[in-house]
């Protein structure tokens, strides 16, 4: 499972974090491998399930 980054920036932008989002935008790839950044995801207070695209049928 990837998550999208733009769902991440999403996330931080409702929440009011510009500086985060603009932070995630510039340095984690355009899909995110949530072991890969399980600590990242964690401080941010993020939950992969929560970001992951629905899967297609």
């Amino acid at each position: 499972m990837r998550i999208a980054r733009h769902r991440i920036v999403t996330a931080l932008r409702d929440r009011g974090q510009q500086a985060r989002a603009d932070w995630v935008e510039r340095e984690l790839p355009e899909l995110v491998d949530p072991a890969k950044h399980s600590g990242l995801l964690a401080t941010l207070h993020l939950n992969p399930a929560d970001l992951a695209d629905a899967p297609t049928a």
